[in-house]
């Protein structure tokens, strides 16, 4: 499934989606575990830095983390989401 053009307000610059989890994380409350269907690489307008959001089935960003590239970001994924392999995409 392809993600919108942007997220959180940052555009899209890569993409992961998986019909199976990638992994998954708990909810706010620490309760129940939420499978993380898309993962994507960001970039917010005035920021240098990209964000790789994980996100559920529906492309909503349930966590994030701050990487110095693009690359950094693909290659540098939490052990929790090694379920599935990655295969990246670009807009």
């Amino acid at each position: 499934m392809t993600p919108p053009t942007h997220l959180d307000g940052a555009c899209v610059l890569a993409w992961a989606w998986s019909d199976l989890p990638f992994g998954h994380v708990t909810d706010e409350h620490g309760a129940a575990p939420i499978a993380i269907h898309g993962l994507a690489v960001c970039r917010y307008a005035d920021e240098a830095r990209v964000y790789r959001f994980s996100c559920d089935a529906h492309w909503e960003t349930l966590q994030d983390a701050v990487h110095a590239s693009v690359d950094e970001a693909r290659e540098r994924l939490p052990a929790q989401y090694s379920a599935v392999a990655a295969v990246w995409n670009t807009p």
